[in-house]
């Protein structure tokens, strides 16, 4: 219970990788706050949030719009006054050939995946800053350190939470707050099954033959589950990596060692 009586807010929660963090840091003692848009997946993550255990609120919120932004701080506030860790979670994927990436195609990846992870921090670093303590703990990807021919508003919106995290960690060390991001490989999510059916289409491959493609490149030898993200995210949100700030932790199998 290594974040007992803390409170963490996680976007995205109602599924998937988010929903595994809110999970895990339950289990470590956190209240969590499940800041998501599908509502009816905001509400089974918060039931088992509770029966962990620890208190949960699931609040509606739209990453993208201020007001909801802070709406979602208000209410945390209010019902568990403090706010101890934000881990930006919520993201979308898209694949495309680079000449077929359209502007609506480009500011959707980009407004979710980077520019409401600038948002969302801001709009919870004035607690923070009050408290003289915080963690913020980002989703990037293996995607934001390397390339893909098919990707590239994604890989550009992952690269840019990488360095959001170095420049928010610079500009919040000495105010107690320390941010780092993750960046995950090939986890089997809801997600994954629009990579594998956009990403193989474009290279000619049914999803399975694309996911067997993919496995084949894992060190590690098999799929990532959100739990094994979860994990780490929960470990950089505690006090085990207290001395940790403005890092990129890959957690992907052994695919991008660097």
């Amino acid at each position: 219970m290594e974040i007992e009586g803390q409170v963490a807010i996680v976007t995205g929660a109602g599924r998937g990788i988010g929903r595994a963090i809110a999970l895990e840091l339950a289990r470590q003692g956190a209240d969590v706050v499940i800041a998501e848009m599908d509502q009816a997946g905001a509400r089974r993550t918060a039931a088992e949030v509770g029966a962990l255990g620890r208190r949960a609120a699931a609040v509606a919120t739209d990453v993208t719009s201020r007001a909801d932004l802070r709406a979602m701080v208000d209410r945390a506030k209010a019902e568990f006054g403090r706010i101890d860790i934000l881990v930006n979670n919520a993201g979308i994927y898209k694949a495309a050939a680079t000449l077929d990436i359209t502007e609506d195609h480009w500011d959707a990846i980009m407004n979710i995946n980077a520019k409401a992870v600038f948002f969302t921090s801001q709009a919870v670093l004035p607690v923070m800053i009050a408290q003289k303590s915080g963690s913020i703990v980002s989703l990037a990807s293996m995607a934001g350190k390397v390339g893909n021919k098919n990707n590239l508003p994604y890989n550009a919106s992952k690269a840019a939470v990488i360095s959001m995290t170095k420049s928010l960690a610079l500009a919040h060390a000495a105010d107690g707050i320390r941010v780092n991001c993750v960046c995950p490989g090939f986890v089997e999510t809801d997600m994954w099954s629009i990579v594998s059916r956009e990403q193989g289409k474009l290279m000619d491959m049914t999803p399975e033959e694309f996911t067997r493609q993919r496995v084949a490149q894992v060190p590690l030898g098999r799929m990532e589950n959100p739990e094994d993200v979860a994990h780490v995210v929960a470990f950089l949100a505690g006090p085990r990596a207290g001395y940790m700030t403005g890092q990129a932790l890959s957690v992907d199998g052994g695919l991008v060692m660097h």
